[in-house]
């Protein structure tokens, strides 16, 4: 099956981008296609419950394309960004976990996958 792996390198400093690689992601998933989003650098607190929703015109907020993410798919967020964060796997949102580059190498460059980085 196609896989789509998002990375997302942005928080609410880049709000659009942010809203669009969720977007992006969700829709692959209601599309059937394998899906994993990636969470670095402030993304990584939208895995996170609790943080402030993300809302712009004409989108669904962001919590709501997370858990469509999650109905289907993965979340992952970034172990060094984590650490840096004090993030644990216990603070994440529930089917949320964090790993390395190790696995997101794995994914992005696994067969039939197209990655895209935000």
């Amino acid at each position: 099956m196609p896989a789509l792996v998002v990375k997302v390198t942005c928080g609410t400093e880049r709000t659009e981008t942010l809203m669009q690689a969720f977007t992006v992601a969700a829709t692959a998933a209601a599309s059937g296609l394998e899906v994993s989003v990636w969470l670095t650098g402030d993304a990584t607190f939208h895995a996170l419950p609790g943080t402030d929703d993300v809302v712009i015109p004409h989108s669904p907020p962001l919590s709501q394309l997370r858990d469509a993410v999650l109905a289907a798919g993965t979340v992952t967020v970034c172990a060094q960004c984590a650490r840096r964060r004090e993030i644990d796997e216990d603070d994440l949102v529930e089917g949320a976990r964090i790993a390395g580059a190790a696995a997101f190498v794995a994914e992005a460059t696994a067969p039939d996958a197209t990655a895209l980085v935000y």
